[in-house]
């Protein structure tokens, strides 16, 4: 059976199924369309977290990035899963125990301000709106790679799919259709790694095949490292950065996942304060089984690309792969405009090296070549591709598109429904109509719930021109704002409504003005302005690290401000002890 017919047959049934559950579990109140009714087990609701979180950059960017990063992509995978450990042990079981739907209205009640629940539910906006407009745009791509349409007939089938169950179903419906993801997005990203691992290595095991021989007897890093070196790459295990950046680009990725507002509202649909944390720990098991296999994809990956692409020795051009040549998956790839080939020489092969490399370029004009030759390879088409790139069946290459499009629909109905509740909850029912009826919150969340899903449609088929460049926004923005906040109003009975609120703008706007001096509005030309001025970085911190500064500022505001005004009233000091403190503490004795 033909690719297309087969990604058509598996794509489909996977939407079926999605569509089945929506059906089947419609929210009919608002604690289920918000919460689930509470009633979600914690082994499921770890599943759901995984999905949840595990977005289009998990599936599709993650082991892209450390194909091309190496040694330096291991930021994302402590930083990610370490956010888990952040939220399991100091933020999901004290949240779940106050016992309230959204994380603005957390705010708001212990900071006893409906404008610290405002500024709340600014951030979860900004963060969520510029976190789904990858998911939107990613569930485009693969559309129209795969299925053989644009982009945005792809996008608008991806709208129409999360609206049937998001809108439907809320959190209820979004949590059983999340498990139903997360199963078919593991399946898609594990099984081809298996293939894969087996190919080049002859173990079945990604993880082990990445430490062990390679089948010409070399180990698989050893063999890596003299493939790219040969080309004038640096070395794939040898570290670039520096440890400062490292350690604050790893802190703002953890900080921001454990503030990230729609992964916080998955802990508060579980029946009890203690299965709050068992669902973080069941999420990190689920999640490790992507990401323990994430480093062994992108480096195979690199692996297969280099080697197809610069066949035979370095050395002899002569053995480079002839254009005319190139396989099926080079030229379906060069059908979107992810994989570009210019031929600078006019010599009719490829020749793929680092042209920035000094000391290589010698050499490369000893063999005739005129500069690196393949002049886009987009890393979000390393995990899509590396499956053809191995001559892998099509009913493989088909799960991985399922699987694709289900990390990017999981992640945005999360992020939707984290939207749709701050305005219909936080706003609507909390600030601006406290006496509207359930069922008219219920009609007003649904109806904010489409608006959200046209909202992130139309962004992401006309992405801001710095979107794509500020994608560490969201988590910078959630390290600087809602982290520490979440922090002291758990843990401090002295922070008080003046502090919290100073302290989430100071540490928002410190962290958007860093990103955007680099990244952002004030070059037109601000990829390559970026990329020429690493030295310029302020200590050099990389924008997408800064997010733990920002942190750091909003603590100290949010002291000092705090210790100079009134400390929070008794009853709010009592509010902390309580969440805090675990019932019964202290009976046996007497204190």
């Amino acid at each position: 059976m033909d690719l297309k017919t087969m990604t058509y047959i598996v794509v489909g049934a996977t939407f079926a199924l999605y569509f089945g559950i929506a059906i089947w579990a419609r929210a009919s109140s608002t604690g289920e369309f918000y919460a689930a009714g509470r009633g979600i087990h914690p082994v499921a609701n770890g599943m759901a977290t995984a999905a949840d979180w595990m977005s289009a950059a998990s599936f599709i960017s993650m082991a892209g990035l450390i194909a091309f990063q190496g040694y330096e992509g291991a930021k994302f995978l402590m930083g990610w899963t370490g956010g888990y450990v952040l939220l399991a042990m100091l933020l999901a079981p004290y949240l779940r125990k106050f016992g309230k739907y959204t994380v603005p209205e957390f705010i708001g009640d212990r900071f006893y301000s409906d404008m610290a629940r405002f500024v709340a539910v600014v951030c979860l906006i900004v963060i969520s709106i510029t976190y789904v407009i990858g998911q939107m745009r990613g569930v485009g791509v693969a559309f129209s790679r795969f299925l053989e349409v644009d982009v945005a007939t792809g996008l608008y089938a991806g709208m129409g799919i999360v609206f049937v169950y998001a809108v439907l179903g809320g959190m209820k419906g979004i949590t059983y259709t999340q498990i139903a993801q997360y199963i078919v997005l593991i399946l898609a990203y594990t099984i081809p790694a298996i293939f894969v691992s087996l190919n080049l290595t002859g173990n079945p095991i990604p993880q082990l095949g990445l430490i062990g021989d390679h089948t010409s007897g070399v180990p698989l890093m050893e063999k890596l490292n003299q493939t790219i070196t040969d080309l004038g790459f640096g070395k794939y295990d040898g570290p670039v950065r520096s440890q400062l950046d490292m350690f604050l680009y790893t802190m703002s990725l953890m900080i921001g996942t454990a503030g990230l507002p729609h992964v916080i509202i998955r802990f508060f649909t579980v029946p009890k304060v203690s299965d709050a944390r068992w669902s973080a720990g069941w999420a990190l098991v689920f999640i490790a089984i992507l990401y323990t296999t994430a480093p062994a994809v992108g480096a195979m990956a690199r692996l297969n690309l280099t080697d197809t692409i610069q066949v035979g020795a370095v050395g002899s051009p002569d053995g480079n792969l002839s254009y005319a040549a190139r396989p099926q998956w080079f030229k379906n790839w060069e059908t979107t405009g992810l994989l570009k080939f210019e031929d600078k020489n006019g010599d009719g092969k490829i020749q793929y090296y680092n042209d920035k490399n000094k000391a290589f370029q010698a050499k490369a004009e000893g063999f005739g070549w005129k500069g690196n030759e393949l002049t886009k390879v987009d890393r979000d088409i390393m995990v899509l591709a590396n499956p053809e790139i191995s001559n892998l069946p099509n009913w493989v290459i088909a799960l991985v598109a399922a699987g694709g499009l289900a990390a990017a629909l999981s992640t945005a109905a999360g992020l939707l429904l984290a939207i749709s509740s701050a305005i219909s909850h936080d706003l609507l029912k909390g600030m601006i109509r406290p006496s509207i009826s359930e069922r008219g919150e219920l009609l007003a969340a649904r109806i904010a719930m489409a608006g959200a899903i046209f909202v992130a449609g139309y962004l992401g088929l006309n992405p801001p021109g710095f979107a794509a460049q500020v994608v560490a926004l969201a988590f910078g923005l959630a390290a600087s704002s809602i982290f520490p906040a979440l922090m002291m109003g758990i843990f401090s009975k002295r922070i008080n409504n003046h502090g919290a609120i100073l302290g989430m703008v100071s540490g928002l706007s410190i962290t958007i003005f860093y990103i955007f001096i680099y990244k952002g509005f004030f070059f037109v030309k601000g990829t390559e302005w970026y990329a020429s001025v690493p030295a310029n970085w302020w200590m050099g911190i990389s924008p997408e690290a800064f997010g733990a500064i920002g942190a750091l500022v909003n603590f100290a505001v949010a002291y000092i401000v705090s210790m100079a005004t009134a400390a929070p009233p008794q009853k709010i000091q009592d509010l902390v002890e309580s969440v805090r403190i675990p019932r019964g503490a202290g009976a046996a004795t007497g204190h």
